[in-house]
Formats: C-alpha cells, structure tokens, sequence
C-alpha cells in the first residue's frame, strides 16, 4: 500500500508539486475559523463573525473558477501566484484596519475569497505531466484526496495554535503569508511553468458545457451538503451529551474514516468504468450517513462517524478521475475549479439547513439531513447514468496530444483551438 503513494512521490518533483499545493491553501482550508477568532477578538458579535466567513466562502466559490478558467488561458504562473499575494493582501487589510469599517472589512474578506488561488485544479492538472502512467495519476488523485483530510485537521489546530501564541490578528497574518509561499513553490517548478491547457474551442460557459461535468457537479452539490450538516448536527449531538469534546472526537473520526478509505482505495487498480465505480462508491457513501441518524452512545456515534467517512475520500479521488474524463478539452483546470465551488456550495447548504432541522425536529433530523444529501447524490448519478456513460474522449498515449509524453484526452469533436494556444506540443 505505501509503495504506491512511495512511487509517486519519489517521481521529479511530485513531492514539491503536493506540499506547495497544500501549504498554499492552508489559507482557505483554516480562513472561516481565523475570520470567526478575529472578529471575536475585536469585539464582533457571532452574527459578523459568521457573515463575514460566509462572504468570504461565497467570494471563494465565484472566483475558484473564474480563476480557473484564466489559469487555462494563460498559464499558472501568471495567475496563481497574483491571485494568491491579491488573497493575502485582503487578508492583511483586515488584520490592519479591523471589524470597526464593516465595509472595509467586508471588502478584505470579499477580495481574500475572490482571489483565492485555484491551486486545488492547478495540481490536479499537472499530475499527467508528472506522473505519466495513468494509474499512478489515478493513485495520486486519491493520495491528494487524503492530504486534504490532513489538512484540514492539521490547519484549524495550527491557527488556535498561533492565536495562543501571539493573537488572532498575527494567525491571519502568517498563515496568509505562508500560503504565498505554497503558491510561489509551486509556481517556480519546471512542470507548472511548463505547463500548458490544450487547445480550447473558445466558449463562454467553458468547462460548463459538458453534460457529464454538470452532471457529476449536481451529485456532489448533495455530497458537500450532507457533509456540511454533519458539521452542524456533529455539534447539536455534542449538546444533547453535556460534553464539548464530543464534537472533537466526532469531527476526528470523521476524518479518520476518510483517510483510511482514501489510502485504501488508492492502493490498487480498479477496473471498469470511473462513472460506474463513482455510482457504487456514492451508494456507500449514503449507506454510511443514513445510520447517524439513530444518535446512539457516544462510543457507537463514533464508530458510525468514521464508517461515514470511509468512502468520502475515495468518492472525491473518483470524481476527480471523472472530471478529467469529462472536461471539455483545454479547460481542466476550471473544470477541477468547478467540482471543489460546487462542492463547497452544497456544504454552505447544508450547513445552513441542519440548524432549522435541528430546531424542528432534534438532532436526528439534522443528520437526517445528510442522509438525505447521499441519497440524493445517488439519485443524480443514476438519473444521468447514461449523459456520464459517454465522456466523449479517447485516450491517446502515444505523445501526440497536446501534453507530449503524458495521456490526454479529447473531448471537444471539433478540436477547434482558442486564441493564442498553438497546437503543437506544449508542456
């Protein structure tokens, strides 16, 4: 199992490509809880808190991929490393001037989002460039989809830790600047500034105008909602029990599930259609949230939160192998960009509609509300079977496509190429 993921990060510059990527988005993955500390510490109510990180979750959510898109028009470098020094410097206005200027404050947060780099896609997109063989690009999807399970429980405790060390106006300050540094790694390496989109038929939805990709972004609108009101119901459960830590220990479980199922999954070669597979492993998914609605003992809670999250992990590492499949050609970056806002989107949702749920009907219903968003994840994968059951690619491993030496694939019938793009070898 470790040789696998040993292999691919032994590849030239696998290693930098991964760690840059995440060190980059530390900002995003700990940004709602260092906008809540500090607003909070300036004197702001929880209302402000919480619309200020819900502004800024929507400003990420409409720039992720228009920035997306610019990063297959003009390269990353060109795009990523701006956005993200644009990003931080929103994050610094705020450090600077505080809540008091709401506008002001509301404008920092709205650039901070707005200019988020699309790092998450951009990493995606170079792993062919990379890796080569298909399957270890399949296995690095779900190695990335691991990392960021680390990730996201290793930046919320770096962020509390850097507040108890200084203050909550520091942690904004130095997570932002580390994440330029992320950026700036990964946009010196020779595969990202070699890295080029392939030739685009020039379109204005982009990626949108592929029936797979909209359908596959409807299925996970609901997988990001039904784990987004874990996130609330996780919290009502804890109250009903008398105990904080009983969110804690739900959250890591959680997290423990997803990591063990996604470094299971990317273990080994699956055969068959990824469509096929994603339907099985969302039908999984659903199966392990369902149960969380019984709200047993603590310890049984427990052991039922990381079922739900074993199959997470490899639903979004066979996802991302979809939208590659799906993609219109020359816009995988923005396709990628498209998954992780709908994804977000759908966790705003749910995390919105758990709190009436659990006011109308108890803890129970809040996580009712999960099970919900699996099922109907499934019902979307399966209505629209047959729109994902013809990508519209052919894989072409011979190094004729646009990115020599790697697999590609096609999907435009045209091969009509944008502006700008030549059509010969290009990264």
């Amino acid at each position: 199992m470790a040789a696998g993921y040993a292999d691919i990060l032994k590849a030239p510059h696998a290693a930098r490509l991964l760690t840059g990527t995440l060190v980059g988005r530390l900002p995003n993955a700990t940004a709602h809880i260092a906008i809540v500390l500090f607003t909070r510490a300036e004197g702001g109510s929880y209302t402000l808190a919480g619309a200020l990180a819900a502004v800024y979750g929507l400003a990420t959510a409409v720039g992720q991929p228009l920035l997306g898109r610019a990063v297959d028009l003009y390269g990353q470098p060109r795009v990523q490393l701006p956005a993200a020094v644009v990003s931080a410097l929103g994050m610094f206005l705020l450090a600077a001037t505080g809540t008091g200027p709401l506008l002001l404050a509301y404008t920092a947060v709205t650039v901070a989002g707005l200019f988020t780099p699309p790092l998450e896609g951009g990493l995606r997109a170079l792993w062919p460039s990379v890796l080569g063989r298909e399957e270890r690009v399949h296995r690095a999807y779900a190695m990335d989809a691991v990392a960021q399970e680390v990730m996201f429980t290793v930046g919320p405790l770096l962020v509390t830790l850097l507040v108890s060390l200084w203050s909550p106006g520091a942690a904004l300050l130095v997570i932002n600047a580390i994440g330029v540094v992320g950026a700036l790694s990964v946009v010196m390496s020779k595969p990202s500034r070699a890295w080029r989109s392939a030739p685009r038929e020039a379109h204005w939805l982009g990626a949108l105008r592929s029936p797979g990709l909209l359908a596959l972004l409807g299925a996970f609108f609901f997988v990001g909602l039904a784990l987004g009101s874990i996130t609330v119901a996780g919290v009502a459960y804890a109250d009903d029990h008398g105990r904080e830590s009983v969110y804690g220990w739900l959250m890591a479980a959680l997290g423990l599930g997803a990591l063990i199922g996604g470094t299971v999954y990317g273990a080994r070669q699956w055969a068959g259609a990824p469509e096929r597979r994603l339907r099985i492993i969302v039908a999984l998914l659903a199966a392990g949230y369902l149960p969380l609605i019984l709200t047993p003992g603590v310890v049984a809670m427990t052991a039922l939160s990381a079922l739900a999250g074993v199959f997470l992990a490899p639903a979004i590492a066979c996802a991302f192998i979809v939208v590659d499949r799906h993609a219109p050609r020359g816009t995988v970056t923005e396709a990628f960009s498209w998954l992780v806002t709908t994804f977000g989107v759908g966790a705003a949702v749910g995390t919105a509609a758990a709190g009436p749920a659990v006011e109308m009907g108890g803890t129970a219903w809040s996580f009712a509300v999960a099970g919900a968003g699996g099922v109907a994840a499934l019902v979307v994968l399966t209505a629209t079977q047959r729109v994902l059951a013809v990508p519209g690619r052919t894989q072409d491993i011979t190094g004729s496509g646009p990115r020599t030496g790697t697999h590609s694939w096609e999907n435009d019938r045209n091969g009509a190429a944008q502006p700008g793009f030549s059509s010969g070898p290009e990264a």
